[in-house]
């Protein structure tokens, strides 16, 4: 062979390599974790986004998961809210050995024929926080989202009295959190404070719709007085913009405050309560949500089976037409509790 023709091949193929690499790098993120090989099975990590700070630190939990735990995963992605991200990125775990995916689809309707393909190929899937609508999960790890619309309700309509005027932030409503949340909210009121007025903002889960719908509903309806949030990560911070902008923003036990609750428990949302700029919060777990994710993933991936009940975790595993689901603890927080330390909100960073 000619030495110079075997140079030239042998950097091309190379090249090639390369690039190949690289393209399977795209919109990818290091967990800090080992190399994937070993005796350990490798887990497939997609993040579902990045412009929620809910989302931001539940990706903060899941590296440090990835490090205290010794999870072999392979290099983080994040779908950017974008299913066919997802797709092309579950695609390439598929590619690279993954023994288990974990997810967060947020277009839960989307989803069922990339779970279906990942079953065919015996990959078991874990989805967080989202329920998908169809396509088989080995485990569903979420809270119970109806129990966040109907403690909104029910602490709102108390706060108001049983009288006024809400406007309703809803998520998408082609995800189950969306649904499962303005479903429980609008028949929670209308059985217990039907003198409340609802205006429901459909405004899948962005910030500036929420606050564009709100400054027209403001304009129609000037003496709004209580909102419910359904995503502080993507609200809070447009909301509380807009009403301070109109002169609305006025302290919890104030003439003029319009009473706020909101779902995520973030640490802006605490710093919110404690200033009084919004009542409440439901505490959707970012710790749980991640520790359970990789909990279930080692355990599918190891062929471990669960049960429908209790567990040890104050938590219970339901049966679902397409799989299981853990609903972890999801506590009200107000002024009276919101310094509690065992609030994962009070222990990021």
């Amino acid at each position: 062979m000619n030495p110079t023709r075997f140079r030239s091949t042998a950097a091309a193929a190379t090249a090639v390599l390369a690039m190949l690499a690289l393209a399977t790098a795209c919109n990818r993120e290091s967990p800090g974790s080992a190399a994937p090989g070993g005796d350990k099975s490798v887990i497939g990590i997609d993040l579902p986004r990045s412009d929620s700070d809910f989302w931001n630190s539940y990706a903060q939990y899941v590296k440090n998961g990835i490090k205290t735990d010794g999870v072999n995963a392979l290099p983080l992605s994040n779908s950017q809210n974008d299913v066919t991200k997802l797709v092309a990125n579950v695609q390439v775990f598929q590619n690279t050995g993954a023994k288990a995916v974990v997810m967060a689809p947020q277009d839960t309707g989307a989803v069922a024929s990339t779970l279906e393909s990942l079953a065919s190929k015996k990959i078991p899937v874990v989805s967080v926080d989202t329920r998908p609508d169809k396509g088989t999960v080995y485990m569903v790890v979420r809270a119970d989202n109806r129990a966040y619309g109907t403690k909104a309700c029910e602490f709102l309509g108390k706060q108001l009295g049983g009288q006024g005027k809400v406007a309703e932030m809803q998520g998408a409503l082609d995800s189950i959190n969306g649904r499962d949340r303005s479903e429980a909210f609008a028949q929670c009121m209308k059985a217990k404070f039907p003198n409340i007025q609802v205006f429901e903002l459909p405004t899948d889960w962005k910030g500036d719709v929420a606050s564009a719908k709100l400054q027209s509903l403001l304009a129609q309806h000037p003496d709004l007085n209580g909102i419910y949030m359904q995503a502080g990560g993507v609200f809070l911070q447009p909301t509380l913009a807009l009403l301070e902008q109109k002169g609305l923003l006025q302290p919890a036990g104030q003439k003029g405050h319009i009473s706020i609750v909101s779902n995520d428990g973030i640490p802006q949302e605490f710093d919110a309560i404690r200033k009084g700029r919004i009542d409440a919060t439901i505490s959707q777990p970012a710790d749980l949500y991640a520790k359970y994710a990789l909990y279930y993933a080692k355990a599918a991936a190891e062929g471990k089976t669960f049960q429908p009940g209790t567990t040890d975790h104050d938590s219970t595993i339901i049966q679902l037409p397409n799989g299981l689901e853990d609903q972890l603890p999801a506590p009200l927080v107000t002024k009276e509790n919101v310094d509690d330390k065992a609030l994962w909100g009070n222990n990021v960073g």
